[in-house]
């Protein structure tokens, strides 16, 4: 009878390593991540404005799979901040535009080591990096 309550158990459960890892990763973002006064959902956004320079709000959700009611108080705090300025689009009332400011850009140059910092902090080598990474992407349909 117990056979049939083992898919119920934590360790034969897929979402529950990947959440694990995710909470783990993030902790070791964090110092680093504290040092420019931002937190890990900040700086993933601030990728995306630092790769592109100004994105919609929609944009933004899309690419960090993120809703409104999260990004909105988030940028919120990145403008007050002076990282980023909100405007409606020029040519679509509908669309917030977000984009970096000076000082924005200035925080990419403080946030350049953070990736090769958490590099060295994985207990993978660079071919099972970049083998979880293309598994990951398969499975968010990439």
């Amino acid at each position: 009878m117990e056979e049939s309550y083992d898919a119920l158990r934590l360790e034969n459960q897929l979402c529950f390593p990947l959440y694990a890892c995710s909470r783990e990763i993030i902790k070791q973002y964090k110092p680093h991540l504290d040092e420019l006064g931002l937190t890990y959902t900040q700086y993933i956004t601030m990728m995306v404005l630092w790769e592109k320079g100004e994105a919609t709000v929609k944009e933004l959700g899309e690419r960090l799979y993120l809703d409104s009611g999260t990004l909105t108080p988030l940028l919120k705090k990145l403008e007050s901040r002076g990282c980023i300025t909100r405007a409606r689009s020029k040519t679509d009332e509908r669309n917030l535009m977000i984009t970096v400011t000076r000082e924005g850009e200035a925080l990419r140059e403080q946030a350049v080591s953070i990736p090769g910092k958490m590099a060295r902090c994985s207990r993978l080598n660079e071919a099972e990096a970049a083998e979880l990474y293309r598994l990951l992407q398969k499975m968010l349909g990439k």
